[in-house]
């Protein structure tokens, strides 16, 4: 069967959204960086930083920007990293209007519209929990919630660049056609446990246990589960470098070790069962892929405890568990077309 014709403005589209994904995936690796390195609040306003458009680097600028804001001292540095982040992220937020516009203009010719809008929106609100991230001080809820609107904005766009694709043949392998409830089942438990790592991350709770499997000797008794999940914390200055007792981060990161067992052992038994029972290559490749996502994901969480969280190992754990997602879309994805 021949490949439909696409139209330009479509073919226009689908480049803008391809673009768009890198863009994001910049977007998220630009802002696990800005959080491992303790930048959130390196710029105390928004969305200019000291009232400028970029970073207050001389003596009179900082010296304005200290006056201005004497409960901080004024880092460059930091500054520059939030600055970085928020100027790819707005580049981003540009881009995916353009592509709206588009949609619109080309709906009549099949473009999606409904997605683009609701994409749309999602990074108007990510917007905002920017905002709030740094006027609330970096409050847990908000710079978990923060984390999980970059992730969702990168899975949509490559939701919506897979529903531009046309392919030659529908897919079929009836032998697989039922995991795609298990496939789309796999897709919540790692948002869960992609929301656990946002959880743990912003409270500071990444090196409260420093062993493995589990934790230190003594974990059990160290679990109170009290206050460790409360999503409205008790109201502070500031939740930099984290509001919580060593108990309470002690339960997080034990919590986000067994959601990443769980994680772990379902998509193993997914991709097992996706490999064995395909009858075609595209869905044994589609498996495989998934698995060395999950494999690099599960190293790069030991080596975060066994070398003791370095900052690119930190970063790749963040960017991995979004190649992770996709991966896990694509299988999806392509699991629900089987006909």
């Amino acid at each position: 069967m021949s490949e439909p014709m696409l139209s330009a403005p479509h073919n226009l589209i689908k480049k803008l959204v391809f673009v768009s994904i890198l863009l994001a995936i910049v977007v998220v690796v630009l802002g696990a960086y800005t959080r491992l390195t303790h930048a959130g609040l390196g710029c105390p306003d928004w969305p200019t930083c000291y009232g400028l458009l970029d970073v207050p680097e001389t003596k009179e600028q900082i010296a304005k920007a200290e006056l201005a804001y004497p409960e901080r001292k004024v880092e460059p540095e930091k500054a520059w990293n939030e600055m970085i982040h928020r100027y790819f992220a707005g580049t981003l937020g540009l881009l995916i209007l353009v592509i709206t516009f588009l949609s619109y203009k080309n709906r009549s010719q099949g473009t999606p519209l409904g997605l683009p809008c609701f994409i749309l929106a999602v990074v108007i609100f990510q917007a905002a929990l920017g905002m709030w991230t740094v006027t609330m001080k970096l409050m847990p809820i908000v710079v978990m919630g923060h984390l999980l609107g970059g992730f969702t904005t990168l899975c949509l766009l490559f939701l919506l660049y897979l529903r531009l694709s046309r392919h030659r043949v529908p897919y079929s392998d009836f032998a697989v056609k039922k995991y795609s409830r298990y496939a789309l089942l796999g897709i919540i438990i790692l948002t869960g446990q992609i929301a656990l790592g946002g959880w743990t991350s912003s409270n500071y709770a990444a090196l409260s246990c420093v062993e493995l499997p589990i934790c230190q000797a003594g974990w059990q008794s160290q679990l109170n589960f009290e206050n460790s999940f409360d999503l409205i914390p008790p109201a502070k200055d500031s939740y930099e470098f984290g509001h919580l007792n060593h108990d309470e981060r002690v339960t997080i990161h034990v919590m986000h070790r067994f959601g990443a067992v769980v994680t772990t052992v379902y998509l193993a038994w997914l991709i097992l069962m996706v490999f064995f029972k395909a009858q075609t290559s595209t869905f044994k490749s589609l498996a495989l892929i998934v698995g060395v996502a999950l494999v690099a994901q599960v190293a790069l969480g030991i080596s975060n405890i066994w070398f003791s969280l370095p900052l690119s190992v930190a970063v790749a754990h963040n960017i991995v568990a979004g190649c992770l997602m996709l991966t896990l879309i694509a299988l999806t994805y392509r699991l629900r077309r089987t006909i």
